[in-house]
């Protein structure tokens, strides 16, 4: 990439997380050990969750949360198809099928109405998406799914900082999976959690993330007599290292600095497109704030100019933005799969576009997109 070049996204890092990791390599121990421990008691005290169960990717914790469910064969799972695919495709790890539903326009998740309007005799569960950062109003979802009596899953992969009704994302989830990927607000390069507060669900998923093993690694060491280990039941290899538990403590402590930097950013994005007609930029719900993982725009349907056109405009300006959030339901892995019409996912996902959002934007980078898309809009 160009020095001159503005990408969508530069993860945070820097000396401190460096260090981290080159201590946890120092220290013999680079598996799962005493930094994932302490990750996740840190990680589930800032979303205000009893247990945290760190695992390799978001996908792995969305998947080990439909096992603790029971979902399986035969069972029904009302998803977003507006969303990365790996949250439909979770719902078929477990031989499960995902049934799509609409979202609202405003925000871009799951309402009551919209999974009321697809869910069926079949549906075992709901699994909510905070979508780019934009936290879902899961106090309405919650109220609903006890109503239906279904358990709500929460893939709050892009969340972390986020807040609804005054509480971070996450709190008060019966079950809830967290991304560490490098576009992710907290990054630990790759990586996951499941947060929860039921301490049997905890137990069984610490145990499901290790080939189902009855003792941990790191019990083994710690005990001075030999621990001869049980496979309790078929587990997987979903585990996290010490090294990359290591740069997200450290991530993790700089999580207030990067939400109040991405919102400034935001907010000025807002105030400079408020003089560009023809876009609706992505805004805090009345029930939350958002920590703006992603700033995403949508396009009037008369803007003069495509969004892919918009994008190969962009990309010549030296601007790195990208396709809004996919709509999994048109992805080749998902043709042919029944489903209702889902007007509110295809106009978003055709008419959106995700701007360029970093801890280390400057005001001029700002200035340069706004421009380009200014003139643009101008044609």
């Amino acid at each position: 990439m160009s020095a001159d070049r503005i990408p969508v996204m530069i993860p945070w890092l820097g000396e401190e997380e460096a260090k981290a990791a080159s201590d946890a390599v120092l220290s013999g121990w680079v598996a799962q050990g005493p930094r994932v421990a302490a990750f996740e008691r840190a990680f589930a005290e800032r979303v205000g969750a009893e247990h945290g169960i760190a695992v390799s990717s978001c996908t792995t914790a969305l998947h080990l949360s439909l096992v603790a469910l029971g979902v399986g064969p035969g069972d029904e799972v009302v998803v977003p198809s507006l969303s990365f695919i790996a949250t439909a495709n979770a719902v078929r790890y477990v031989g499960a099928e995902p049934v799509f539903a609409d979202v609202d326009p405003a925000t871009g998740n799951l309402t009551p109405a919209t999974v009321d309007a697809v869910r069926t005799p079949r549906t075992k569960a709901v699994l909510v998406v905070h979508q780019g950062g934009v936290p879902a109003d899961v106090h309405t979802l919650r109220a609903a799914c006890a109503d239906w009596d279904l358990p709500l899953v929460e893939d709050a992969a892009c969340a972390i900082g986020s807040s609804a009704g005054g509480k971070p994302v996450g709190h008060g989830a019966l079950i809830a999976a967290w991304s560490f990927h490098p576009r992710k607000v907290v990054t630990t390069g790759e990586g996951g959690m499941v947060t929860t507060d039921d301490a049997q669900w905890a137990t069984r998923l610490r145990r499901l993330r290790e080939h189902g093993m009855n003792a941990s690694a790191a019990e083994r060491h710690a005990s001075s007599k030999p621990v001869l280990e049980s496979y309790l039941e078929v587990g997987y290899n979903y585990r996290m290292t010490d090294v990359q538990a290591a740069i997200g403590l450290v991530q993790l402590g700089k999580l207030d600095a990067m939400i109040v930097r991405r919102r400034e950013l935001a907010a000025r994005y807002d105030a400079l497109l408020r003089g560009v007609p023809g876009l609706i930029p992505v805004r805090d719900p009345a029930h939350g704030q958002s920590n703006f993982q992603s700033y995403w725009v949508l396009l009037d349907e008369d803007f003069p100019v495509g969004r892919d056109d918009l994008l190969a405009v962009l990309a010549e300006a030296g601007v790195s933005a990208r396709r809004g959030i996919m709509a999994s339901h048109l992805e080749p892995a998902y043709a042919g799969h029944p489903r209702a019409a889902l007007p509110v996912t295809e106009r978003i996902s055709r008419d959106s576009l995700i701007l360029p959002l970093f801890h280390t934007m400057t005001e001029a980078q700002q200035d340069r997109v706004v421009a380009a898309l200014r003139e643009q809009a101008r044609r």
